[in-house]
C-alpha cells in the first residue's frame, strides 16, 4: 500500500517522508498503516530498498496562529480552492535496513540514494518474512548493529518491536532465536542504563 513520499534525508540511511493525505490520494493511509516499526519499501530501479519506520513528527504551521482568516472550511477547500496546499501533516522517519534484488535480500547500507518524491509502500507479511530469512529459512537480522548505531534513543524499542513482529511470522525454531534476541536487547538496555 502506498503511504508516503520521500521529502528529505538526514543521512544516507535516514530519510523523512510525508504521509499522503486526502488531497493527494483517494484513499489516505490509516494511522495503523504507518506505525512504529512498520516495514516499508521504495522502488529504485530494478531493486527495492527496505526500511523501517522508527520516528514520526506532526507538522502544523497553523498552531498558535490566532489571527482572522478569510478561508473556507477544510472540507470545502477541494471545491473552492483546488490549489490549496494542506500544510498540516505527518512526517515519518525511515531507517534503511537493506534491499531486495533478483529475489534475494541483503541486509546493510544500500548503495542507492532515494530520490525526492519516491513512493513509500508498506511491505506485506510475506515480504517481511522473506527479507528476514536466508536461503535455508533461518532468521537473520544483519542490520542489528546498524539499528543500534542509527536509531538513537529508539534503537532497543525498535529491535524489540521488530522481534515481536517476526515472532508471528516465523516457525518455532526461529522464534527461539528471537527469544534469545529479546533477552540480549533487555540485557543491553539494563547495562546501558547503569552507565
Amino acid at each position: 500500500m502506498l503511504i508516503a513520499k520521500i521529502v528529505k534525508s538526514n543521512s544516507h540511511v535516514d530519510y523523512l517522508a510525508r504521509i499522503l493525505d486526502s488531497f493527494e490520494t483517494n484513499e489516505a493511509p490509516k494511522t495503523e498503516d504507518y506505525g512504529f516499526a512498520q516495514f516499508v519499501k521504495v522502488a529504485v530501479g530494478a531493486s527495492e530498498v527496505v526500511g523501517v519506520i522508527y520516528n514520526s513528527q506532526l507538522i502544523n504551521p497553523e498552531f498558535g496562529n490566532y489571527g482572522p482568516r478569510l478561508s473556507t472550511p477544510p472540507e470545502l477547500n477541494s471545491v473552492f480552492s483546488p490549489d490549496y496546499l494542506n500544510e498540516q501533516g505527518v512526517m515519518i522517519g525511515i531507517l534503511l535496513l537493506g534491499w531486495r534484488e533478483s529475489q534475494k535480500s541483503f541486509h546493510g547500507v544500500p548503495r542507492a540514494v532515494l530520490p525526492i518524491n519516491a513512493q513509500v509502500e508498506t511491505m506485506t507479511a510475506d515480504e517481511v518474512r522473506e527479507f528476514h530469512q536466508d536461503k535455508t529459512g533461518t532468521v537473520q537480522l544483519g542490520y542489528y548493529a546498524h539499528v543500534t548505531t542509527h536509531a538513537g534513543d529508539f534503537a532497543f524499542q525498535l529491535l524489540t518491536a521488530i522481534a515481536d513482529q517476526l515472532d508471528g511470522l516465523l516457525e518455532a525454531g526461529n522464534r527461539a532465536r528471537l527469544t534469545v534476541l529479546r533477552r540480549t536487547i533487555s540485557w543491553q538496555q539494563t547495562v546501558g542504563g547503569i552507565r
